[in-house]
């Protein structure tokens, strides 16, 4: 008679190392491919990515999380951020998407531009740094896009205040 439990279910493997592309963690929602990068390697990712044939930058994005619990989705390796810089990118020669997400620091919102690589991105990244603070080292116009230039703070951050934005209206001419 031996002592082994046969009624009892079998343990789970050990979860193994995520895996990497270009040193990036790689996740895959729902089939789709993301890759996890931090500030610091965000650059020479795209780049790499450019080279493997991602040439077209489609959109680019801020996100804020403060505040939120919910489950991001990030590989265990990965430390979350309040904020995300979200870039997503095809290879048409493929037809195949990757979506870059970027954690980025509350206490310091900055990463490099993407100008220089996807040109196309200079309105996107400064409607990021409008709406959501994040700055884009490098970028060619740093400037306010949406807001006017003296506007204080950035509107959709979560800890910004919306109930102290005066509304402000045109006066209606009486002229007929």
């Amino acid at each position: 008679m031996t002592d082994t439990p046969t009624d009892q279910p079998e343990a789970a493997p050990a979860p193994g190392p995520t895996e990497q592309l270009h040193g990036a963690y790689v996740t895959r929602p729902r089939g789709e491919l993301v890759l996890h990068t931090v500030p610091a390697e965000y650059l020479g990712l795209v780049e790499q990515l450019r080279t493997d044939g991602y040439w077209l930058c489609v959109d680019l994005c801020a996100v804020d999380y403060l505040g939120s619990s919910a489950d991001r989705g990030l590989p265990a390796e990965v430390e979350p951020q309040r904020f995300e810089v979200v870039v997503n990118l095809l290879d048409p020669a493929s037809r195949s998407r990757v979506r870059l997400r970027c954690q980025v620091p509350g206490d310091e919102p900055v990463v490099p531009s993407l100008f220089a690589v996807h040109p196309g991105t200079e309105a996107p990244e400064r409607e990021a740094f409008d709406l959501f603070g994040v700055v884009f080292e490098g970028h060619p116009d740093p400037t306010r896009i949406l807001l006017p230039e003296d506007w204080e703070g950035h509107p959709l951050r979560r800890d910004a205040d919306p109930g102290r934005i005066p509304v402000q209206f045109k006066a209606a001419s009486n002229s007929r």
